[in-house]
């Protein structure tokens, strides 16, 4: 097969034009002049068409003013109510917007889950510190009570040793008026 100047349509090759000229490659064919010129008499042809049809309807819509009046109407109050309804939307969005804002602040001040725990932490800290320092002074109070004792014991043993020593060298007789050595016991 030769130089082909212009590709034929795979309708009429049924496809294997293509195939073929995908194996050489395209690039070396050259469009018809033709076939550039025809996409642009086409636009302007349906641009042509299109200008006469949208002439004919407006000379029709002029003879029924009282169509097209209504039609105003409809569209005026139907762009009315799209001005209110965006008024509307837009105070509503303007309040939401607001509130927003305020929740944002107030989440601005609400501390973080590793604040709050680190304020815990900080508070049973002190207070395990704090019963630490009062189980500690109970116990040298406990201590000191326990000393006291002791030295009450002690104490009491050293005066009842004496009076058994004074009531040995002392004539029982004066004694036992007395109500206070009755009650004692020995």
């Amino acid at each position: 097969m030769g130089a082909i100047r212009y590709l034929p349509s795979t309708f009429i090759t049924k496809a294997r034009a293509c195939n073929r000229l995908a194996k050489r490659g395209i690039p070396g064919l050259r469009m018809s002049r033709t076939n550039g010129i025809l996409p642009g008499v086409g636009a302007f042809l349906a641009g042509l068409a299109f200008g006469v049809l949208t002439n004919a309807r407006r000379e029709r819509s002029g003879s029924e003013p009282a169509a097209t009046q209504d039609l105003k109407r409809a569209v005026a109050s139907l762009e009315a109510r799209i001005v209110a309804q965006e008024a509307a939307s837009t105070g509503r969005f303007t309040q939401i917007e607001v509130r927003l804002e305020e929740h944002a602040a107030k989440l601005a001040d609400v501390p973080s889950t590793s604040q709050i725990v680190s304020a815990m932490e900080q508070l049973l800290s002190k207070t395990m510190a704090s019963l630490d320092e009062r189980l500690t002074s109970q116990a040298r109070s406990i201590d000191t009570l326990k000393t006291t004792v002791s030295q009450t014991d002690s104490l009491l043993e050293r005066v009842l040793e004496s009076l058994d020593s004074l009531q040995s060298f002392a004539d029982p007789s004066e004694f036992a008026e007395d109500s206070l050595l009755h009650q004692l016991p020995v």
